[in-house]
């Protein structure tokens, strides 16, 4: 069918409406606190909808079907494990969250072990998040390559400056506002593919059942009991039961408990009761999501009869579903699924811009000159200098992913991974062991990036591991330092 000139003027229109309301919608900032909190009165409902947005947008659209298309539905696993870490974040780290005015996740652990381990733990989540945003930036403009033809670089570079207007302008309001109109439209768009690949299949669901079960293959196979043969083959298997489980969990636990970007949100919070409420529809939102989009690659699989994606003449599984909203949607349709894409992947943009900067000028900014009056107009003028600089870091980011050979989304939760556990077993360090001080936190956290350095270059042990191996690292050495120097350890 191929695109029209009015899905052209559909996602010039929606990318330009979508900019223009982010930017008037949030209103005034008059102090840091509005620009990056929307001044702890958000909505529970809309925090939950924008985490769900800022998480899985992209990465689900293109890429998780693209995952069952290739292979089965054992990615559901990881998303149980999701549900659970989840549930685990609002018991446990809610409470603590909000038994002192937090404005970061890393204050959490000033106000516990010292500002040192706080500017640590900041400057960690930076460099992960410039590397992790580059990823989902460089999703997005796979689909924008294949419609316009595009290079990835320009097509980028449109994405990141549209996003970077309104997240200046804005703040965290905006951006919250803004995940929840692109969470609808992204989510609508992919439910009229699934209708539509349903009525072209001339037995309808059954002709996507038959696909997937053919040759005594089963692609509906969620739970994977296997344990690979060995040890080693266990852990360099990404899809078992219980690495899924166990990844999952962890890596929830370290995303939405110690990633600013998540964070962010349930601090905006007007209590701990809302901010549990948001995580739990989250919770429950993102098993139907992930289940839905694996199910479309399915669909997917039996509408081109099959077949390998290089039968069709592209580069990954990734390309499965924009080729087809490009080439296979009626005119109309086709630029609404784009524009939809391009929303949501401006709405986890602009939430990695938001929390890139907060955490900028929160943790090292504002400390390094607490000894300055506040001026709140400048803290504005500032809040929104570090906005434009970390949009431009990782619009320039993203520019350096070029290989389209894996799934973008196990290439971003191996990049999370990498700094995920050393966040989360400090923690947990401050969480649980009152013995620990500021000197056994830093050993800790310093010891788990040490080991998953070493587990990522050194062995074959698969991204689902990462946080759990690095997280025990981290709470091993703090606990050793905290037993080896108990007297001079007083930090």
């Amino acid at each position: 069918m191929g695109f029209s000139h009015i899905d052209y003027a559909i996602i010039i229109v929606y990318v330009l409406g979508v900019t223009l309301a982010g930017s008037l919608i949030a209103g005034r900032q008059k102090n840091a606190r509005d620009y990056f909190l929307g001044g702890k009165s958000l909505s529970w409902w809309a925090v939950g909808f924008s985490i769900v947005a800022s998480e899985t947008s992209t990465l689900t659209f293109i890429s998780v079907p693209g995952l069952a298309f290739r292979s089965d539905m054992h990615f559901l696993q990881l998303v149980f494990g999701y549900f659970i870490g989840r549930v685990l974040v609002a018991w446990l780290f809610i409470p603590a969250y909000y038994r002192g005015d937090l404005e970061t996740a890393y204050d959490f652990l000033g106000r516990r072990f010292g500002l040192s381990v706080r500017r640590l733990a900041s400057v960690t989540f930076i460099v992960t998040r410039v590397l992790a945003s580059g990823v989902r930036l460089f999703a997005t403009a796979i689909p924008v390559h294949l419609v316009t033809g595009l290079g990835y670089a320009q097509s980028i570079a449109l994405i990141g400056a549209c996003t970077i207007i309104y997240t200046y302008a804005g703040g965290l309001k905006a951006v919250v506002a803004m995940d929840v109109v692109q969470l609808c439209v992204y989510l609508c768009g992919a439910a009229a593919s699934m209708a539509l690949i349903l009525h072209v299949l001339p037995g309808g669901w059954a002709d996507v059942t038959a696909f997937a079960t053919r040759g005594g293959t089963d692609k509906f196979e969620i739970l994977n009991p296997s344990w690979g043969g060995s040890l080693a083959g266990f852990l360099a298997s990404p899809y078992t039961l219980a690495g899924s489980l166990l990844g999952g969990t962890f890596l929830t636990m370290a995303s939405h408990g110690t990633d600013q970007l998540l964070v962010q949100r349930l601090l905006g919070c007007r209590s701990a009761r809302e901010s549990r409420n948001a995580l739990l529809l989250d919770a429950a939102f993102i098993v139907v999501q992930f289940a839905f989009f694996l199910l479309l690659g399915l669909a997917l699989f039996a509408y081109y009869g099959g077949v390998t994606y290089g039968a069709l003449g592209l580069g990954s599984s990734d390309e499965v579903f924009p080729s087809f909203i490009v080439h296979r949607l009626p005119a109309g349709l086709a630029g609404l699924l784009v524009a939809a894409i391009l929303a949501s992947a401006m709405g986890t943009l602009s939430s990695s811009i938001s929390s890139l900067a907060s955490s900028t000028y929160l943790d090292l900014y504002r400390l390094a000159r607490r000894s300055q009056a506040a001026d709140p107009g400048g803290e504005v003028r500032t809040s929104r200098l570090l906005t434009l600089v970390w949009g431009a870091v990782l619009v320039g980011g993203a520019m350096l992913f070029t290989d389209t050979a894996n799934p973008v989304v196990e290439l971003g939760l191996r990049i999370a991974s990498f700094t995920y556990g050393g966040l989360l077993g400090t923690f947990f360090l401050g969480l649980f062991f009152r013995g620990t001080r500021s000197r056994d936190a830093t050993a800790g956290l310093i010891a788990g990036l040490a080991a998953m350095t070493a587990v990522i270059f050194c062995t074959t042990i698969d991204y689902t591991w990462h946080t759990l191996i690095g997280c025990v690292a981290t709470l091993v050495v703090g606990n050793l330092s905290s037993l080896l120097f108990p007297y001079g350890n007083k930090s």
